[in-house]
């Protein structure tokens, strides 16, 4: 897989998947669900990724976004300068030509996607000449959503400083944009992956909050039942039910029938069984001890087919909220 022959979306992919599951969840919070929905399908389709094709969709990633911050300080003309001593002259007509139609430098660009709550949380504090400013050059309908959540004071006076703003110097822009974009960043994630494919879709899944892992998964469904429904059983593996809480194991084992538990316990970790087995009476532990005892061996594909069909248990009294699977941070509990 060479990079030349790569179009966006897929160089995009192979990025996030470099770039590792944090940071991609992060990634996905600042895009609209039209592209989210689109990177999810490439992700998932990526498959493995040389050494070699990474490196170079890593490093053309890397010379665009130096491109874009020489253009957008200084210009077509500063950008070369700087290009010529980093890249050399070659590398540097190499990425000026490829981004020569792309290239915009429109300020504040990095608020293009970034949602309306953030913005105003962003600008709340900031003077009402600055908010105006900022509100310049968003799109109307971004803009028109800061503006109404505004205090109903300092709508009026940064409409009117909108309406007689005149030219601003550029380095005052800079300036602004470089307080405004530091609020906004968050530390990317120096590990690289060498594959990706559903491994790192549902490592990035496991990131991202509940409703959006659920947006995802329902397109995912749409357009390819099957991918979703593997995805699905990557999510939540058998083992994992160590990390839910005695509540939630109890609930699951309530629809679940005995002999189809002491087929999925079969080859289990100690720690597995003992998170069931203090989950359970007694009398229904024994019984359960007493099946695995008997059962001699057991194909490998039927205690697998148990295991997924008490995983989908599990699923099913999520979606209905009976049980949490803690998520990035989300189960958290502060006192």
């Amino acid at each position: 897989m060479a990079s030349k022959t790569l179009n966006g979306p897929q160089k995009a992919a192979i990025l996030l998947v470099a770039l590792g599951a944090e940071a991609s969840a992060s990634v996905f919070k600042h895009l609209r669900q039209e592209e989210i929905d689109e990177l999810t399908l490439e992700i998932a389709s990526v498959g493995q990724i040389s050494p070699k094709a990474k490196s170079s969709v890593v490093e053309e990633f890397y010379k665009t976004a130096l491109a874009n911050e020489y253009v957008s300080e200084g210009g077509i003309d500063y950008a070369r300068e700087l290009l010529d001593t980093a890249l050399g002259s070659d590398g540097a007509d190499e990425v000026l030509s490829r981004l020569s139609q792309a290239i915009q430098v429109t300020p504040f660009e990095f608020l293009q996607r970034t949602d309306s709550s953030q913005i105003i949380n962003v600008i709340a504090n900031e003077h009402p000449q600055t908010v105006a400013l900022v509100l310049a050059y968003l799109p109307a309908e971004t803009a028109a959503q800061v503006v109404s959540a505004l205090p109903d004071d300092l709508q009026s006076e940064v409409a009117m400083r909108i309406a007689l703003m005149d030219r601003t110097a550029p380095e005052v822009i800079r300036d602004i944009e470089r307080v405004l974009e530091r609020r906004l960043s968050s530390v990317l994630s120096q590990g690289f992956t060498s594959a990706g494919g559903l491994k790192a879709l549902v490592q990035v899944l496991s990131k991202v909050d509940r409703q959006t892992e659920k947006t995802i998964l329902e397109t995912l469904t749409e357009q390819n039942g099957e991918l979703a429904d593997e995805v699905r059983r990557m999510m939540f593996l058998f083992e994992d039910i160590v990390v839910l809480d005695d509540k939630s194991v109890q609930l699951v084992l309530r629809e679940i029938d005995g002999k189809e538990l002491s087929v999925a316990l079969k080859g289990t970790s100690d720690e597995v069984q003992a998170k069931i087995f203090s989950n359970m009476s007694s009398r229904a532990a024994a019984i359960v001890r007493e099946d695995l005892q008997f059962m001699g061996p057991v194909q490998v594909s039927r205690v697998e087919e148990s295991q997924q069909r008490i995983v989908g248990v599990i699923r099913r009294l999520e979606d209905r909220g009976s049980i949490v699977i803690g998520r990035g941070g989300e189960g958290d509990i502060v006192a």
